[in-house]
């Protein structure tokens, strides 16, 4: 398959290098057509370098602002060309953390109503004409109001994105639908190569109390991307608003390399499993049974 169209939705700015950026340059290294979808600004961001602490949050939002140029250099190190803002730059805010005074702001993405901004995101999936969509899960990976949002934006418009009754342009029906994953047993390992650093802040024995990771039974999908972990890399300096360089991703990949920032997990929602690629062995960061995991998102699409 030649032509092959990927549509991610993230909730701000920097979610989509923490979590897929591995994946998507990898697809648009091979000549997918891959289009990012943000959600907002990401004006509630904690600044964490001193040098840009003057953009935090205000009534001007100029972090925000602040924010579209480094999404734009984070694209360029990734390869992505296609990058949209639900509804355009700012059309909804970011909503703070879960409980936070800004979750009650009118403007924030968390009080979207949810068929007008799935209406904007039928309208991209109608032009770009994806078969796979990646988001977060129901949780929103790990609590956050606006990617619960992005989640339930995400699964309205692909219901509404192949009905005729629906909006304008010609319906398309998204072939696979996908939740951004992470392994718990992957995050064990982490665990065990972190301790004795500055980031030694959780334990094996702590994961299974974390709000996020997945076992690895439930993972259907690992993308092997590790020739682009050092995109990831560099798509991850690019936020230098949000992530410092000191920061756990780095100090991976100093000690370790980038191998592991280039191994990603999904897990398949809707639409029919693809058959079973590569199974990267344990040493390699692969995970274990069953073993039979996709290793491609478009896998059985013809």
């Amino acid at each position: 398959m030649t032509d092959r169209r990927l549509l991610l939705v993230h909730a701000h700015p920097d979610d989509e290098s923490s979590s897929t950026a591995a994946t998507m340059a990898k697809y648009a290294a091979e000549g997918a057509h891959v289009t990012l979808v943000t959600c907002t600004l990401g004006e509630e961001g904690e600044i964490v370098v001193p040098d840009l602490a003057h953009l935090a949050s205000s009534r001007e939002d100029r972090l925000g602002e602040h924010r579209i140029e480094e999404l734009e250099a984070a694209c360029k190190a990734l390869g992505v060309d296609d990058h949209r803002f639900l509804g355009g730059p700012g059309r909804w805010r970011d909503s703070g953390m879960m409980g936070e005074p800004t979750n009650d702001d009118p403007r924030c993405f968390w009080r979207a109503d949810l068929d007008e901004a799935a209406a904007e995101l039928v309208t991209i999936i109608r032009e770009v004409r994806p078969q796979v969509i990646v988001t977060y899960d129901e949780n929103g990976f790990y609590g956050h109001p606006d990617h619960i949002q992005a989640y339930r934006v995400a699964w309205r418009a692909y219901e509404l994105s192949g009905d005729p009754s629906h909006g304008t342009g010609e319906p398309w029906q998204v072939a696979k639908f996908y939740f951004i994953a992470m392994a718990k047993s992957g995050m064990r390992r982490i665990a065990q190569q972190m301790r004795g650093t500055d980031f030694d802040f959780f334990t094996e024995d702590s994961i299974d109390d974390l709000p996020f990771g997945s076992e690895d039974a439930e993972i259907t999908t690992v993308i092997d991307a590790r020739p682009y972990g050092a995109a990831k890399l560099d798509a991850l300096r690019a936020h230098r608003s949000q992530i410092a360089a000191d920061m756990p991703w780095f100090v991976m990949a100093d000690r370790f390399g980038t191998d592991g920032l280039g191994v990603e997990h999904f897990r398949l929602v809707a639409g029919e499993r693809g058959p079973a690629g590569r199974q990267m062995p344990p040493e390699e960061w692969g995970l274990g049974e069953p073993f039979d995991r996709e290793d491609d998102l478009f896998a059985g699409i013809g």
